[in-house]
This record gives structure tokens, C-alpha cells and sequence, in this order.
């Protein structure tokens, strides 16, 4: 039985040997890059000393994650994180789906060109929004909604760097600005492989074109939003470092609502030179993130076995 066993994978790998080939280079980046690093895990469980280099630095045990959890800013990070993760993919998976099935819609009534320019426009514009939101739009004096549409209108200007009931929603329209358009063009890419004849079916049926979408595109797509969903899942101990750092402009005063545990873990690097923190904080949430995507696979897997990623 051996044997046979050998004299297969033999054959397989004469037969397939050019794709293996083209397989190394990714293979050697991959272990280079990837699993080479993780020995420097080890840096969790130490107290950094420059000198010692990394292996040769005292062992402290857990006393790093200690340090991450008794710190009376740990719920609020820790909530922080959890609770704009939760809200980023919920609304990022919705418009994502509502402006690609727009964009669908539009693809079959104009022509490629002005369906490739509608496509481009929003980045550029994006890129242009996102990178004066900080100083051109939400600064008091000069910012462009205090001079240019409250004071016209006759409220008051706000002061939008001291006040923090106002960051959950900028932080969310900023997020979704910059990342429905990414996520919109995969599920345009899945709308692309739906049969168009449902959609025609079902209008000769005198089904309108909410119940086309809701009948036919959500069902077709479920399998894409199961698997952004768990990827998802999988980082929702992370968050996005520059929206939380570069949007706030690293006012003190917004922390309570814009600190999470990325920028609390680059301001505890940069102020304590605490890097035995620093890469506690990165196992615990990478360790996290794989314990959430296998439960968040085992449910998937147990309502709709197909649509499991494993």
C-alpha cells in the first residue's frame, strides 16, 4: 500500500513539477517573512534589555500581559475596538453590497468607459477627502464646517478636537469612505457570476427590484459575505492604526472614544519603550483573532456546511 502511495506522489510531482516551481519563490517569501518572525514571539514573555539582544533578555512570564490588563484604560481600549469593529462590518458589508449592486445595475444601462470612470471616481475623490478631513474640515477656526456651513447657517462652531460625542460617527463615515469601495468591488465580482436569465425570470414574473435583490443577489452572494464576515472576525482584536491615530490628530482630550489597543500599544512603545507590551499585546490579539475565525467557523459551518471556509 506504501508502495502505491509513493509511486502516485511520484507521478504527481513529475507530472506537476513546473507548478511547484513557480510555487517556491512564494513558498520561501512566505517562510521568510511570515514564520521566521514568529520566534521573536518570545519578546512577550521578557523584559527587553537591548544589550541581551532577544534571547537573551530576563524572563518574566505573563508579567507583560499583567501590564496590558490591570491598566485602568483597559475596558475602555478593549471596548473601543470591540464595539467600532462590530459597527465597521456590519455597515462596511451593507454599503458595500448597496453600491455594488448600484454599480451592477449601472453596468448594464451605460457604456464600459463611463462605467470605468464611475468606478475610479470615488478613489480619487476619497483620496482627496480623507487626506484634508483632519486640518481643512474639522478644525476650529479655520476648518471648512464651521466657516463654511455652521457659522452661514447661524450656529455655533464646534470645537470638534475637544468634544467627543461627535467621533464615533466621524470615525465611522471615514472608515466606510475609505473602505466600502474595496470591499464593493468583490461583491461586484460575485453579482458578475449571478445568471443574468433570474433577474429577466424573475421581472417577467413582475418581481420588482427590491425583491430581484433581495430574492436573488443576497442568496447568491451569501457564500462571499460568510467569508468576509469570518476574515473579519479574525481581526476584531485589531483596528485601523492610522483612521485612530492620523483622524484625531492625537488629541488627549478624545481619547476615551478614539483610544484602542493599537495606538494605546504604539503610545506605551513610543513614551515607556515598553517592547515586551508591545508584543504581548500583538500575541494576545493574534491569538484571539484565530480563536474567534475557528468558532465563527464551527457556527457557519454547523447552520450551512457549505459555506464553511474548512
Amino acid at each position: 500500500m506504501k508502495s502505491v502511495k509513493r509511486k502516485t506522489l511520484a507521478k504527481q510531482l513529475k507530472r506537476f513539477w513546473p507548478f511547484y516551481l513557480m510555487m517556491l519563490p512564494g513558498l520561501v517569501y512566505l517562510f521568510i517573512n511570515n514564520y521566521i518572525p514568529m520566534t521573536g514571539l518570545i519578546l512577550a514573555f521578557e523584559k527587553y534589555q537591548v544589550a541581551d539582544g532577544i534571547y537573551g533578555s530576563p524572563k518574566i512570564g505573563f508579567s507583560n500581559f499583567q501590564f496590558l490588563f490591570q491598566t485602568k484604560d483597559a475596558w475602555i481600549i478593549t471596548r473601543n475596538t470591540l464595539l467600532y469593529n462590530l459597527v465597521f462590518i456590519i455597515l462596511g458589508n451593507f454599503m458595500a453590497i448597496i453600491v455594488a449592486n448600484f454599480l451592477n445595475d449601472v453596468k448594464r444601462n451605460v457604456t464600459k468607459k463611463i462605467y470605468q470612470t464611475i468606478i475610479l471616481l470615488p478613489y480619487l475623490v476619497s483620496i482627496v477627502v480623507v487626506a484634508f478631513l483632519a486640518n481643512a474640515f474639522l478644525a476650529g477656526d479655520t476648518g471648512f464646517i464651521n466657516n463654511h456651513i455652521l457659522e452661514p447657517l447661524g450656529f455655533e462652531s464646534i470645537q470638534f478636537y475637544r468634544e467627543t460625542k461627535y467621533w464615533p460617527f466621524i470615525l465611522t463615515f471615514v472608515y466606510l469612505w475609505k473602505t466600502v469601495g474595496y470591499s464593493c468591488i468583490i461583491y461586484l465580482a460575485s453579482m458578475s457570476g449571478i445568471d443574468p436569465g433570474l433577474y429577466e425570470a424573475a421581472a417577467l414574473d413582475g418581481a420588482g427590484r427590491w425583491q430581484r435583490f433581495v430574492k436573488i443577489t443576497i442568496p447568491s452572494l451569501k457564500p462571499t459575505i460568510i467569508t468576509l464576515f469570518i476574515l473579519a472576525i479574525g481581526k476584531i482584536f485589531y483596528s485601523d492604526f492610522g483612521l485612530f491615530y492620523q483622524i484625531p490628530m492625537q488629541s488627549g482630550s478624545l481619547f476615551p472614544v478614539t483610544q484602542t489597543i493599537d495606538t494605546y500599544v504604539f503610545y506605551g512603545l513610543t513614551q515607556n519603550n515598553n517592547i515586551g507590551m508591545s508584543a504581548a499585546a500583538g500575541f494576545y490579539q493574534s491569538v484571539v483573532g484565530f480563536v474567534l475565525v475557528l468558532l465563527s467557523n464551527i457556527m457557519v459551518k454547523r447552520v450551512s456546511e457549505e459555506n464553511a471556509m474548512f
